[in-house]
């Protein structure tokens, strides 16, 4: 048996903060378990989130100096919850923050360099998990659904309800998965226009009534048409989902209104999905939920309502808050064995692939 102690690193497109997950992994005969020893996230100061959101219209040379400087960050974020926790780690394994990510174009990018966060954390890192996968004409992702398969193979889907909304599932025996929808990422900035950071269990949502042009309107939007791999990014956000939304707003329909149909609208993108994927009676098809928007409880309302599988939000809080930094991890153990972490079934690319860059010495880990 092999035991790899991980901390796997996450900043999703939410903009919550930094996901810090302390793992243990073990691998025996091929079979693989795991454990989220102890989780924690960092909320980020007012700048980086200005700064993060922000830094895909910068020049060049402030792109480097955050990719440098927003290592370093991390770096501490690290080597203070490890000594703060007195933990024992083998490596880390950061996701970054994703700031470009058009691979119809053939590139993705994630700030957070691994040799700052190496430099400071003094533990070999795993970094720049997408632009393999990319480079073999890939999406980039999803790439947690490998993890999906392994680890969570008692469901039959796993739905992440992050700054997107995402979901992997077996498809006559092969592992297929994609972005589904915008979620954290709109109700977010939602909640933020009447001064709150979130939607606190979808109090804001159920207060308001849908908007029902609105809806017809989202739900016409051509991304939704086909279920193949396809991933979703910002430049996506900005240029085909906000402009329908701003409309509205600027017709000024009550945010709570606002909010309410994106909830409906997310939720019946989601149901269309485990429909048509469901293989058998779907009434026994259960579906992990994991993710901010899993407290979110008028969206969970609506997933209900709209689909008859079994929605399973799991008692154990850091594998809804954690699921995501837990499989970064997962990734970056597979990395360490070269062996495959990113799924060609699943981003549309040429072949599977090992994707991960590895900073320091992993001489230790690897005897």
């Amino acid at each position: 048996m092999k035991t790899y102690r991980v901390l796997g690193l996450m900043s999703g497109t939410s903009m919550d903060g930094v996901d810090l997950a302390y793992c243990e992994l073990k691998e025996d005969a091929g079979t693989w378990s795991y454990e989220i020893i102890l989780g924690e996230t960092v909320p980020y100061e007012e700048k980086w989130r200005v700064r993060l959101s922000q830094l895909g219209k910068q020049s060049a040379l402030i792109y480097v100096k955050t990719h440098t400087f927003y290592g370093h960050y991390l770096g501490q974020l690290c080597a203070d919850f490890i000594q703060r926790n007195s933990l024992e780690v083998d490596f880390i394994a950061s996701h970054g923050h994703t700031i470009f990510h058009q691979p119809e174009s053939g590139y993705t990018a994630q700030v957070g360099d691994g040799s700052a966060i190496s430099a400071i954390a003094g533990l070999p890192v795993i970094s720049d998990f997408r632009t393999m996968d990319v480079a073999l004409y890939g999406q980039g992702a999803p790439l947690v659904p490998i993890g999906d398969e392994r680890l969570f193979s008692d469901y039959d889907f796993c739905l992440n309800l992050g700054g997107f909304a995402n979901i992997s599932m077996q498809v006559d025996g092969t592992r297929k998965a994609f972005d589904v929808a915008p979620c954290n990422i709109v109700l977010n900035r939602i909640a933020r226009n009447l001064g709150e950071a979130y939607d606190d269990k979808g109090a804001i949502a159920a207060k308001g009534s849908i908007q029902y042009d609105l809806l017809k309107e989202l739900d016409a939007i051509p991304f939704y048409q086909d279920f193949k791999p396809k991933s979703i990014g910002r430049e996506w956000l900005n240029s085909e989902f906000w402009p329908i939304v701003r409309h509205y707003d600027l017709e000024k329909v009550p945010q709570e209104n606002l909010m309410k149909t994106l909830v409906d609208h997310i939720s019946g993108q989601i149901a269309d999905v485990v429909e048509h994927y469901a293989e058998g009676d779907i009434a026994i098809q259960k579906v992990l939920i994991t993710g901010g928007g899993a407290y979110n409880d008028t969206l969970i309302d609506h997933l209900r309502s709209q689909c008859d599988a079994q929605m399973i939000v799991p008692e154990n809080n850091f594998l809804i808050e954690y699921k995501e930094a837990l499989l970064f991890a997962f990734l970056g153990a597979l990395r360490l064995r070269q062996e495959s972490n990113a799924l060609s079934s699943v981003t549309g690319a040429k072949s599977d692939s090992v994707g991960g860059a590895m900073w320091g010495d992993f001489s230790r880990i690897l005897n």
